[in-house]
């Protein structure tokens, strides 16, 4: 089964990491006393321009002139118009990270402790596919997993040799990129949803992975709300589909048998397999989501990062 040994294995590895880790203590944060509140400041500063611009006499017979009503305003106050010095407005920036998974797989769709966050566009949620997938690591991810494919001699039809391996890597290829942009771009600009995984942070462990798990059918539209996850579920059943009536091998001659009569390998090509495949995209996925959940823990502990 593809991808079985090197998902489970850093599933264990991110279980193992999170099982030993305690809650993490709440500080509450204090106010520092050796610097003086900023309405103060400007109050002192509003007194001593007071005090420097005396108020005119009027001469003999003549009226005193309006007061002019922009006249002992606090020079600490701004007009309406201007901005809180601490709005930051939303940039394209902001949308994806520049996270890699145990610091080499692309990991560019999670965001962490994330609140009001724009929604991608249809271009950029194709833009952020297509770095993930032409990735220069991801040539070497094929290249391993086509590698234990080529032991195991999943998939006979392909044969060994360099010719075999070099079929088996191209498929990988092949497979992990329609995939990426039928689940994260293709039906998310279809169905208007976001193809990015919100990191919970939050909760016990059984906690975060129930939320993990349930990613894979409940996701976030454009808009804000929940939804199931149409493009997940259909984008992993199209992908699945496309590559096995498409480049994976079908019944295909490898020999003759000692009595002459040929030997063939039976064909990749079917409803049955298919189903497995997508089956085994799914489950990969949702372990895939659990890593994406415990992985900020994983690479603070490895930095030594406060959480």
């Amino acid at each position: 089964m593809r991808h079985k040994r090197i998902a489970l294995a850093a599933l264990l590895f991110a279980a193992a990491f999170c099982s030993g880790q305690s809650a993490p203590s709440l500080q509450a944060e204090t106010a520092n006393p050796a610097n003086p509140p900023a309405a103060s400041t400007a109050t002192a500063g509003a007194q001593t321009v007071s005090q420097q611009t005396p108020p005119a006499t009027p001469a003999a017979g003549q009226q005193s002139p309006a007061a002019d009503p922009g006249q002992g305003q606090s020079p600490s106050k701004e007009s309406p118009s201007k901005e809180a010095p601490d709005a930051k407005a939303a940039t394209p920036a902001d949308a994806t990270s520049k996270d890699r998974l145990f610091f080499a797989l692309p990991n560019f769709l999670t965001l962490e402790n994330a609140g009001h966050v724009p929604p991608m566009t249809a271009g950029e949620k194709f833009k952020v596919v297509a770095r993930s997938s032409f990735d220069p690591v991801q040539i070497v991810w094929y290249g391993f997993l086509s590698g234990i494919s080529q032991a195991e001699n999943s998939e006979p039809g392909y044969r060994q040799g360099a010719e075999g391996y070099g079929k088996r890597y191209g498929a990988y290829a092949a497979d992990g990129t329609i995939e990426n942009f039928m689940v994260g771009a293709v039906l998310p600009s279809i169905f208007r949803q976001d193809p990015r995984y919100f990191q919970s942070g939050n909760g016990s462990f059984a906690h975060r992975v129930g939320y993990s798990v349930s990613r894979i059918a409940v996701t976030r539209t454009d808009s804000g709300h929940q939804q199931f996850n149409f493009s997940e579920i259909f984008g992993s059943a199209l992908a699945s589909a496309i590559s096995t009536y498409s480049y994976h091998p079908g019944r295909t001659l490898i020999g003759m048998s000692s009595n002459g009569t040929p030997v063939y390998t039976p064909s990749d090509r079917t409803l049955k397999n298919t189903a497995s495949v997508w089956g085994t995209q799914v489950g990969y996925d949702t372990i895939t989501l659990v890593i994406k959940e415990f992985w900020p823990d994983i690479r603070r502990k490895m930095k030594k990062q406060p959480h």
